[in-house]
């Protein structure tokens, strides 16, 4: 197959199932352009693949509008080498619903002035280092059992994280947990999502309270990407056999390292630069990018 075809049209559903209506429908607008295969359905009415030879930017061209008017996310891909080894993921709005040091500042009463500090970062609007020490500075002083009460409150895994982890670990891949957020948190998480590996950044605390600080060097943009290649040579991988996923301009070098490189419900900076994207489905999609099929997906 991937000899006739070498790219893969991979769509995946959002809050509403695909249709077998919608799925011929954008099958037919692929096959306007380039010559396309039949629709392989990865999970009825949820994924499906279409095989295609031809231009890819026709076919972003004639999709362009899909993802909007279907809520699916459509991506296209290299036929060969789909399933990956190793699995690169960034944590806070990613493999967790949310941002741990905006919750941190929640319980310090300065929300809203970490938060703005936190989505010009994300942005890529300003320095991720800069922008953690100006964070961290504002939380000294809270007391270091508001950390286990911020887990225990409001942290919560995204749908899908413990299949995608399960899935790939039982199909021989490594996982890896890495974050520009806090180690306190990483380690938790990680064993609740099923990683082998983690790491982040140390708030640095008195015995009882934050002083402020934040160990460093700091775990950022760089680090990230250096971590991913350090685990490509550690487990004797290439970096076409890597997945990173994440959401902030901090993820953007290891994304755009890896053979699958992709933005979740990302930044716009992020969106616009990764490989692929998922913007409206849960993590479950990012085994059906790699051509997982429904009956292959580990039970969270």
């Amino acid at each position: 197959m991937a000899a006739q075809f070498p790219f893969i049209l991979n769509v995946i559903a959002g809050p509403r199932p695909i249709s077998p209506d919608i799925a011929d429908a954008i099958a037919r607008a692929v096959r306007s352009v380039v010559a396309a295969g039949a629709i392989d359905w990865l999970a009825p009415a949820k994924a499906f693949d279409l095989a295609f030879d031809g231009d890819p930017d026709s076919v972003r061209a004639v999709l362009r509008r899909a993802g909007d008017e279907y809520l699916a996310d459509a991506n296209i891909l290299p036929a060969k080498n789909r399933r990956k080894k190793l699995l690169i993921a960034d944590m806070d709005s990613t493999i967790i619903g949310c941002e741990c040091i905006d919750e941190l500042a929640d319980l310090a009463g300065i929300r809203a002035k970490v938060a703005a500090i936190t989505e010009r970062a994300m942005r890529g609007e300003i320095a991720f280092t800069d922008a953690l020490r100006e964070r961290v500075a504002l939380l000294k002083g809270l007391p270091v059992t508001e950390l286990s009460r911020v887990y225990a409150e409001r942290v919560r895994l995204n749908p899908g994280a413990r299949a995608v982890t399960a899935t790939m670990r039982a199909y021989g891949a490594r996982t890896f947990l890495i974050s520009g957020g806090f180690t306190y948190f990483t380690s938790r998480v990680a064993d609740d999502a099923g990683f082998e590996e983690n790491r982040g950044n140390r708030l640095l605390d008195d015995g009882s309270a934050l002083t402020g600080k934040v160990a460093e060097p700091i775990l950022g943009r760089e680090t990230k990407l250096k971590a991913l290649e350090d685990a490509v040579a550690r487990h004797g991988l290439v970096f076409d056999d890597v997945l990173a996923v994440g959401d902030g301009a901090n993820d953007l070098d290891m994304i755009k390292r890896a053979g699958l490189g992709v933005a979740y419900h990302a930044k716009p900076v992020v969106a616009a630069a990764a490989g692929c994207g998922i913007s409206h489905a849960d993590l479950t999609g990012l085994l059906y990018l790699q051509g997982y099929r429904q009956n292959e997906i580990a039970a969270a």
